[in-house]
């Protein structure tokens, strides 16, 4: 029996992300923008999630592809009476300037063999499924009304195909464009075309200026250009998913919204896009940041909304079947609320190549000082107490390992910015706050067992721990560093090198599936110690876990490979970059853009 695997893969322009099934059907689309209701949403609903399918009736085959070094998706669909093609993609080029990003999913459809016959369907809904939009005929358009704004199909079909449900001859090519709020008044063909070369130009030209290593560069390719679509330009804000509520395993209720921008998740994604050479997304990020800084007076949040908003409270919707009737589904996410103390740390480590990096343009405007010592203030209020953690329990609270270790890191970038802008006394400051952190780290150590808990006090190991070596904390070298990576391994670890989070029960019990990038920070650690063998074995394990375009899901079941959690994550293709960039630094053949303390350098 196959596994259980997404069967989809993503397009996008920076403003949105649409899934486009191996059945053509477009099954998550959110208007006009991430965290908007979907306008189709058959993923969580397939009675009200509304579809735009291009199929036959009966049986057929599908494969699909991505055009190589593209976000843009080629389904080709097969049957007993004809072959056809699907190629979809979201415009994006530079155009006046600036970035050519609208509202505006383009479907081009190509006779490739036969006579093949298709029942094109298109039914958006709103307010998360629970109305259909109003249908209203244009001469050579279909006019959707009831949403928060208009939509428009533009097509050379015959627009009776849409209203009367029959199967459609395709003899030539057609072309359909979907837009919200503004309606494409242009040649259609020609319009088509022009967007679509200039789209695969623009895909084409932003990867040949990365720096990737040939070591699985192909991987890496694809994994960076999923990235990159999960950053909404407008602002800069990451999400950590376009996805709400894909369970982390069956029955679980651990179905949770990820359209939102989290600190941490943005810093690892920064990180790994800087390290093939990618600047521009971390520009836009700390115009983000520097907006978050200017309106919070108190606590940061672990999570914003993509336009910086703070209550992101969260709600089930209960007319929604669920993803294979998984419930509940929710909109939202609690762990707005949460207390989350190494934030401060990640924000510092994101922003630091402004300072430091000398292919910037210097930006110590006179606020500088001001900003960093807010920072600052903010780690020496928080270091000595208790938080939620990287894992955001719900119901408990501790001294976290991870999060002392970012308040180190964090404290070191700081002090790397204070030396830069002259500010001898945030200096001092910043030296005090390593010294603080790290004895909260050591208070962690468990000398029987050579290895450092999740949190001060506690039996329990965690994955999150790793980075005690991948951040250098560890000489990566030392004995303590082996040692700890050994009982990790040791305990978390399954056979064919996927890693659990942790073991313990937590606010929903014991979780029952690994989470990826906890996988891939394993890789990382590996490399960090030496053993690049097992990391390089490990790693070749660990693709595999991919769907049939190389995007990987948030969660894999130990036990038979599935897919589960929201999907594509963008903590797991941040891990295989960083795991594949670790072990080319021990082979020999990256260009270096991070230190070995992890740091942007």
């Amino acid at each position: 029996m196959d596994r259980h695997t997404y069967q989809s893969g993503i397009i996008g322009n920076c403003a949105y992300i649409a899934h486009v099934q191996k059945n053509t059907n477009i099954s998550w689309l959110c208007w006009p923008s991430f965290d908007s209701s979907f306008v189709f949403g058959s993923k969580l609903d397939k009675e009200k999630g509304g579809e735009f399918s291009i199929l036959p009736d009966g049986e057929f085959t599908s494969e699909q592809r991505y055009l190589p070094n593209t976000n843009i998706i080629e389904t080709t669909i097969s049957n007993k009476e004809g072959v056809y093609k699907v190629t979809d993609f979201a415009p994006r080029f530079n155009q006046y300037d600036r970035y050519f990003k609208p509202l505006m999913l383009i479907r081009k459809v190509e006779r490739v063999s036969g006579e093949p016959r298709v029942r094109m369907r298109c039914y958006p809904v709103t307010d998360y499924g629970r109305t259909g939009q109003g249908r209203h005929r244009g001469s050579n358009h279909v006019e959707f009304t009831g949403g928060t704004d208009k939509m428009r199909l533009t097509t050379n079909v015959p627009i009776s195909h849409f209203f009367e449900e029959g199967t459609y001859v395709l003899h030539d090519t057609k072309y359909l464009i979907l837009t919200y709020g503004e309606p494409m008044e242009a040649p259609l063909e020609k319009t088509v075309e022009v967007f679509l070369r200039q789209t695969i130009n623009y895909w084409r030209t932003w990867i040949k200026h990365t720096t990737i290593s040939p070591f699985y560069q192909d991987v890496v390719i694809r994994s960076a250009l999923a990235l990159k679509l999960h950053q909404y330009e407008d602002t800069g804000a990451f999400i950590a998913a376009s996805t709400s509520s894909l369970p982390e395993s069956p029955g679980s209720g651990r179905n949770w919204d990820y359209r939102y921008c989290w600190i941490r998740d943005s810093y690892y994604v920064l990180a790994s896009l800087l390290r093939i050479g990618q600047f521009e997304e971390m520009e836009h990020y700390s115009e983000f940041i520097a907006n978050i800084s200017a309106n919070e007076t108190g606590r940061y949040q672990p999570l914003y909304s993509i336009t910086g908003k703070k209550e992101l409270i969260e709600e089930e919707l209960s007319h929604l079947a669920g993803y294979e009737g998984n419930k509940p589904v929710r909109l939202g996410n609690q762990a707005y609320e949460h207390i989350q103390n190494d934030v401060y740390g990640q924000v510092l480590l994101s922003i630091l190549p402004l300072y430091t990096d000398s292919r910037f343009v210097a930006k110590e405007q006179s606020h500088s000082s001001k900003w960093l010592e807010m920072i600052i203030e903010k780690i020496e209020q928080t270091i000595d107490e208790k938080d939620a953690g990287i894992w955001e329990f719900r119901n408990f609270a501790n001294f976290h390992c991870y999060t002392n270790l970012f308040q180190w890191a964090g404290a070191k970038a700081a002090l790397r910015i204070a030396k830069k802008i002259g500010a001898p006394s945030l200096e001092n400051r910043a030296k005090a706050l390593i010294d603080r952190a790290a004895q909260h780290i050591e208070d962690c150590y468990d000398p029987e067992r050579k290895v450092y808990t999740h949190a001060v006090g506690s039996k329990h190991l965690d994955a999150s721990t790793l980075q005690l070596i991948i951040m250098n904390y560890l000489d990566p070298n030392s004995e303590r560093a082996r040692d700890h990576l050994t009982a990790l391994e040791r305990e978390l670890r399954t056979e064919n090198g996927l890693f659990y989070r942790y073991l313990h029960a937590d606010d929903f019990g014991k979780p029952k599936s690994t989470f990826l990038i906890c996988a891939f920070w394993y890789v990382e650690a590996l490399a960090c110690v030496g053993r690049t063998k097992d990391a390089i074995d490990t790693l070749e394990n660990l693709l595999p876990y991919a769907n049939h375009l190389s995007l990987f899901s948030e969660d894999i079941d130990a036990t038979n490979g599935d897919q589960w959690g929201n999907f594509p994550q963008a903590y797991s293709h941040v891990g295989l970059v960083n795991a594949v960039y670790r072990i080319s630094a021990k082979l020999g053949t990256p260009r270096f853009l991070i230190d070995e303390e992890g740091y942007f350098s």
